[in-house]
């Protein structure tokens, strides 16, 4: 029988992380050396992967948000359900380059930073990883259209997951 009591409290460590997301978000807004960029929320809600097991999770349910300097240095956190069902977050540093030659609105994008959340037999799946925290750096492809954006992110060996993005300022 399902009890109310049974719920799971969140860990210290999952409010820190959104204490993290939220700190970078609030300096973001906040008048000062990096008031002067702009705050982007994203999801990403599927991933396709290049190994076919059924299953892996489909449905990441990413949620972030990303602030921009206007040289595109980016930093940013996202909370996502990884290929195994288990809560992680990726908190990330980089740098988004525009393609004129190609399009005005077509770019690309580099991140990395610490990426906690894969444990026990999924240690190994992640770079580095030390009792939950690894590394990951990410390359994406990705479009602007006025204030909307959609990217294709490239998750090393394991595939690839399509976010959606809105400039909130």
């Amino acid at each position: 029988m399902f009890s109310l009591t049974t719920r799971k409290r969140p860990s210290i460590t999952t409010l820190t992380l959104w204490l993290c997301l939220l700190t970078i978000a609030n300096h973001a807004r906040a008048a000062g050396p990096l008031g002067n960029g702009t705050l982007m929320v994203q999801a990403g809600p599927y991933v396709v992967h290049w190994n076919s097991d059924t299953t892996h999770n489909a449905w990441a349910k990413l949620v972030g948000a990303e602030w921009e300097n206007p040289d595109r240095w980016e930093l940013g956190g996202a909370f996502f359900k990884n290929s195994f069902y288990q809560p992680c977050v990726y908190l990330y540093a980089g740098r988004r380059w525009f393609l004129p030659r190609l399009s005005d609105s077509l770019y690309i994008k580099l991140t990395a930073g610490p990426l906690y959340g894969y444990v026990g037999e999924y240690k190994d799946k992640v770079p580095f990883n030390y009792r939950g925290l690894g590394l990951a750096v990410l390359p994406a492809l990705g479009y602007q259209f006025k204030r909307a954006n959609v990217q294709a992110v490239v998750l090393g060996d394991a595939g690839l997951i399509f976010t959606f993005g809105y400039t909130l300022n």
